[in-house]
């Protein structure tokens, strides 16, 4: 029997299918509309397009010039998208040594320098001496229950005066910031629950029913 006429080939459009699965697109900035392929691991989860333009939207007047922890960094969607609209440096954290191994390569084939890794796991690094950041963008698996501890870890000298935090989670997820956190914006996407917030906020906002702080 033919050898050729028995194997089985994947059709283009499924080969297709399975590398835009993981995949992501830089929406702004100077790498807008670069693809970036990440690895195929069940964990990642990368913000959608929709989140991720949102987010930004919210945060076009504070990106230039800051410094980001990307805490649960895996795609490096978040982090990838703040250095494109100009950020100043983001501090990439991630425990599984394939994405650590991928954040560099992508770092390195963008030739970007303003950047750092550490293949760790978040609770272990947010134990280091800390140092402040501008903002801090936590989106972690959704399965993970690391959210509590870490928000209070990053009161330990983590975040400068009036940081915005970032966190997305599942929806339905309890949202329990700590009370020095002020709800800035607060959105659904399908079943992701996208939330900005702020220290140092006074506290005059309210959720609208749009859930959307106004003042």
């Amino acid at each position: 029997m033919d050898e050729k006429k028995t194997t089985r080939r994947v059709p283009g459009a499924q080969r297709q299918a399975v590398k835009e699965a993981y995949q992501l697109r830089i929406i702004g900035g100077r790498w807008r509309g670069r693809r970036l392929d990440f690895p195929a691991i069940q964990v990642i989860r990368p913000s959608p397009d929709r989140v991720r333009e949102t987010l930004f939207n919210w945060l076009q007047p504070h990106i230039v010039g800051a410094s980001c922890l990307d805490l649960f960094a895996g795609s490096g969607a978040l982090g990838f998208e703040a250095l494109s609209r100009g950020a100043a440096h983001v501090c990439f954290v991630d425990r599984e040594v394939r994405i650590g191994r991928y954040l560099r390569d992508t770092l390195q084939g963008l030739e970007c320098t303003q950047a750092s890794v550490h293949v760790e796991n978040a609770g272990r690094f947010l134990r280091r001496a800390p140092r402040p950041f501008d903002i801090v963008f936590l989106d972690p698996p959704f399965e993970s229950a690391a959210l509590p501890e870490v928000c209070g870890l990053l009161m330990q000298g983590w975040l400068a005066p009036q940081a915005w935090i970032y966190i997305e989670c599942a929806e339905g997820t309890p949202l329990l910031p700590p009370p020095s956190w002020q709800m800035y914006r607060s959105r659904r996407a399908g079943q992701v629950s996208y939330h900005l917030l702020r220290t140092g906020l006074p506290r005059t906002g309210r959720i609208s029913n749009s859930r959307e702080v106004t003042s």
